[in-house]
């Protein structure tokens, strides 16, 4: 089991049993300077509150459950208007908006990709970049947002 699914079976149930809804995790491992980012929302919006309780409830399972073995900074947050996406759903209910993918390793010849969802086909997520189609299976995805689009 990956650390981050380890930590989203720590923290899912704890974020959402306070009423939220558990968005996703980034968990960076960089030395002594780990960094926990935990993505929540609310149909009424998250503001600085919300996330001090959740931080202080997730800190106290953090506390007695020890996942991680080193130092570590955590961090709540809401996901913003460039949201990044983490499962199958997420990427369904932006279905028609621009994403920008980053993938673990080069697809085509590239890593980075900048286009409209198009849909999803089973495990893989359809872009269309350029004129082009491309159908990205999720486990390449190192990282994807939603390009925030703002109307005049």
């Amino acid at each position: 089991m990956s650390k981050d699914t380890q930590l989203t079976e720590m923290i899912g149930p704890v974020v959402e049993s306070m009423g939220f809804v558990y968005w996703g995790l980034e968990f960076s491992a960089q030395g002594r300077h780990s960094l926990l980012r935990v993505f929540i929302d609310h149909e009424d919006g998250i503001n600085v509150d919300h996330c001090a309780s959740v931080s202080r409830q997730i800190s106290s399972v953090l506390d007695v459950e020890d996942p991680i073995s080193q130092e570590y900074t955590l961090e709540v947050s809401s996901p913003g208007m460039d949201r990044p996406l983490f499962t199958l759903e997420q990427y369904v209910a932006y279905t028609g908006h621009i994403i920008d993918v980053r993938l673990r390793m080069p697809f085509d010849g590239r890593r980075k990709f900048k286009g409209q969802l198009v849909g999803i086909e089973e495990q893989d997520i359809v872009m269309r970049v350029d004129d082009h189609e491309y159908l990205l299976p999720i486990e390449l995805i190192d990282k994807a947002n939603v390009v925030p689009q703002f109307k005049d």
